[in-house]
């Protein structure tokens, strides 16, 4: 009953998903429907560009969730970033997965696949939304193999399996789908947005009320299937025993951090500095784990662990809870102790190392990925890069110390100094460039009496983490890092003659192993000497002289580029690889899907506009109906056949018109005036 009110629910809440994606589908097409009905109405002065606009950047969005609606509803394909154990290469691996499913009660998982993650989950492609069986996979993460014991084992692979016996992946594939589903939907809503600035501009809305049914979704489905991982526990503390599931749990969370440790701090750095990969990460892993430094690093994050609290969007417990349940559990019983094999990394199941090295591939891919060495060899070129890193500082404030004190080589082509005739038992040293870090650069500042300004050059150049790496008193004891880079640079040159090499050391700079008859820290304690102590530097010389290492010798290239402590040679070019997300072959592809489905969509939408507005019809008014006549309409006519006589108009007559009288104005009377008398006479 429980398991079946699960699944209703989980079942109505996809429902309603799918529901919200038609809905959404029929909106826009609905919109389409009305920007074409619009474009082609009378009397539209201009086509509705917005609504079409609006259409098509709405269309990728549409799109990206009707795929993932589509991708979740369908069996899941296998992941890529796997690789498959058949049962020839790793036949202990599946006994131990059938003996397990068979005292659980369950049938076995028909695929085995490595991941490269410190995690083991199960699937089940199960049709009929989980209601029919169907095919199941085991993914083991590699990581796994490299730190737990076999009883740590044993247990995990019982909980995974513990999942199939009370059918989590049948009656929970409602659940694991939908909430595939909304990530999909949410993620192709998230990269149409970043692909195309159109999309951008419209896909707040869509986004926001994914997220809100997103975690309304999680809300009800996260109790379902946090208590599968409590059911889950108990099965394999029924057959394992509760104390070796409650350690592999701890076990697993500190694994899952050194895993993440070791790629960020190890793998990272070594490949974008040097381009060099291991062919086999996973036991350059197994190697860090066993060593005796990382001990209580490790026991201390098994302690830690159960106090982290449980993360929202996690369905598994807190840890503490389940520790909780798991001890209140009866003890397992006699008969169900693990098989014995040997605690070494990936050899207690006896996996083939090939499996190893093409899962590496899978991690890794490309030729971009960088040069892939054996890793026992890249252990090797690891320890010496942590160890030598600091050189690159030390021969940059060097250069800066000359040239501010006026030490430096002013000619351009200086004359060489004549060489001393070489004596029985002496060194000859090579050429030495002008400006190759030497020994004899380092002890001629310390004796102009320039260590202070080299100090603080160093001190400058060096990050705050490589100045607590080399030496906490930093602050306080400014000489401190030079003093470890002297003694660096003397252990590159013994390193170099091959009388000592670099050991790894996974929780600090590498240690230097001297020739026979040196213990490790004399070499650090000559360095120290002879940079705090004034007139010390000769006595360091001898000592060197006594070792074979000439102060004049530069340090040989060591870097597959072509490159120097001091930098890349100037035959050689620095390589830079660099490990940051880039657009990858899928993403660009997908960029552009989104960009020609949005410019289709806009140019089919702009062209059926423009076609509809163009051909709609002007506006009709009512208005006075005219008759237009004819020749054939004549006066006379109308028979049967000929149309309507033509009207005869005849000449209206008007009432005659009253005479209008005539008025004559009386004569005007005007006086007569004689002007004769007032005109002058002309004298005579």
């Amino acid at each position: 009953m429980i398991a079946a009110a699960r699944a209703v629910l989980a079942l109505a809440l996809l429902a309603v998903f799918y529901a919200l994606v038609a809905a959404m589908v029929l909106l826009w097409a609905a919109f389409l429907a009305a920007a074409l009905w619009t474009a082609g109405a009378p009397g539209v002065q201009t086509p509705p560009m917005s609504v079409i606009t609006a259409c098509a950047a709405f269309a990728p969005i549409v799109f990206g969730m009707v795929w993932a609606v589509i991708r979740t509803a369908r069996p899941a394909a296998a992941r890529e970033d796997a690789v498959t154990v058949t049962r020839r290469g790793a036949p202990e691996l599946w006994d131990t997965v059938e003996e397990l499913a068979l005292d659980i009660g369950t049938r076995p998982p028909g695929h085995i696949r490595l991941t490269a993650e410190a995690n083991a989950s199960v699937t089940e492609d199960a049709p009929l939304l989980g209601l029919a069986p169907g095919r199941r996979v085991l993914y083991l993460g590699l990581p796994l193999l490299a730190g737990l014991s076999r009883a740590e084992l044993r247990a995990v692979l019982a909980h995974e399996l513990g999942h199939f016996s009370r059918r989590h992946s049948r009656f929970g594939v409602v659940a694991h789908r939908g909430a595939a589903g909304l990530v999909a939907a949410r993620q192709a809503i998230q990269d149409a947005a970043a692909a195309n600035d159109l999309v951008r501009l419209y896909a707040g809305g869509p986004l926001l009320l994914l997220n809100l049914y997103t975690y309304v979704f999680r809300w009800l489905t996260r109790p379902v299937r946090r208590r599968q991982e409590l059911e889950a526990d108990r099965e394999a503390a029924r057959v394992a025993g509760p104390g070796a599931v409650a350690d592999a749990l701890r076990s697993t969370t500190a694994l899952d951090a050194a895993w993440q440790e070791f790629l960020a701090e190890f793998l990272a750095p070594m490949r974008r500095a040097t381009g060099r990969i291991p062919d086999d990460p996973f036991r350059a892993f197994a190697h860090m784990v066993e060593a005796p430094e990382l001990r209580e690093p490790l026991a201390a994050l098994r302690a830690r662990a159960v106090e982290r609290p449980a993360d929202p969007d996690d369905a598994h417990p807190a840890l503490a809870t389940r520790l909780e349940r798991l001890a209140r559990l009866p003890a397992a019983e006699p008969g169900t102790a693990p098989l014995s094999l040997d605690p070494f990394s990936l050899d207690p199941l006896a996996l083939r190392p090939q499996y190893a090295v093409a899962l590496g591939r899978v991690m890794l891919p490309g030729p971009d990925a960088g040069t892939r060495v054996p890793w026992r060899d890249w252990l090797t070129e690891l320890a010496e890069h942590r160890a030598t890193r600091i050189l690159s500082p030390l021969a940059e404030a060097v250069r800066e110390v000359e040239e501010t004190e006026g030490m430096g080589r002013k000619k351009a082509n200086p004359e060489p100094e004549p060489e001393p005739e070489p004596g029985p038992g002496s060194v000859t040293a090579p050429a030495t460039e002008p400006d190759a870090l030497t020994v004899q650069r380092v002890l001629r500042l310390l004796d102009s009496g320039r260590r202070m300004p080299l100090a603080r050059a160093l001190n400058s150049r060096l990050p705050h983490g490589e100045r607590m790496f080399h030496g906490e008193r930093t602050e306080h004891d400014p000489l401190g890092p030079l003093a470890e880079a002297l003694a660096v640079l003397i252990g590159a040159q013994l390193v170099a003659k091959g009388t000592a090499y670099w050991a790894m050391n996974w929780t600090g700079p590498s240690i230097l192993v001297p020739p026979d008859g040196i213990a490790p820290e004399t070499i650090r304690t000559w360095a120290d000497t002879a940079v705090r102590l004034p007139g010390q530097t000769r006595q360091l010389g001898l000592h060197l002289a006594a070792l074979g290492v000439d102060e004049r010798a530069p340090l040989p290239s060591t870097d597959p580029a072509g490159g120097t402590a001091d930098g890349p040679t100037p035959t050689g070019k620095a390589r830079q690889i660099s490990i940051a997300p880039g657009v990858t072959g899928p993403a660009r592809r997908r960029i552009k899907a989104v960009g020609g489905l949005a410019l289709t969509v806009l140019l089919l939408m702009t062209g059926l506009s423009l076609e509809l507005w163009a051909n709609s019809d002007d506006p009709s008014y009512p208005r006075v109906p005219v008759t237009r006549w004819t020749d054939r309409y004549q006066p006379g006519g109308g028979t049967g056949t000929e149309p309507a006589p033509f009207p005869t108009y005849q000449q209206p007559t008007f009432p005659a018109r009253p005479t209008i009288p005539t008025f004559q104005l009386p004569p005007r009377s005007v006086p007569t005036i004689r002007i004769e008398p007032v005109i002058p006479r002309p004298a005579p």
